[in-house]
């Protein structure tokens, strides 16, 4: 039958019993394979975790511009973790890493929606944030 209509006899469940055989034009068939498999893949491409690294005493013009890459990752439908994290006796201004944690939660509120908030797990502090626009859906 498949010769008759110039198409190919493609065996789709070789493990069924018996096993199940279509006949369809090969290449237009991995063709939607190939795009279905692209449909999906784009779709995984939006729980990207992007991390965002700070410092305790970070300059004005340094947090702005780290404000605007992570407004830039949100954007673009990405998850973002910020981290603070201190060396050697830094941990006395722990205090000063949590309000610079909420300023960037502050300044991203409009577009961001805080997923968990600053944790301390030893010399680290952590902020996660999301998209607001991907969290009510």
């Amino acid at each position: 039958m498949a010769r008759q209509r110039g198409l190919d006899l493609i065996e789709v469940a070789p493990k069924a019993h018996p096993p199940v055989c279509r006949i369809l034009e090969y290449g237009k068939f991995k063709y939607q394979q190939e795009k279905r498999r692209r449909k999906t893949q784009k779709k995984h491409s939006s729980n990207v975790l992007k991390e965002v690294r700070l410092t305790y005493k970070i300059g004005e013009h340094d947090f702005l511009i780290k404000v605007k890459s992570i407004r830039r990752f949100l954007e673009e439908g990405h998850r973002v973790k910020v981290s603070l994290r201190f060396k050697g006796r830094e941990m006395v201004f722990a205090e000063r890493g949590r309000k610079i944690l909420e300023r960037v939660a502050g300044e991203t509120e409009d577009i961001a929606k805080v997923e968990s908030f600053p944790k301390d797990e030893k010399r680290v502090m952590e902020l996660y944030l999301i998209p607001k626009k991907v969290h009510q859906n």
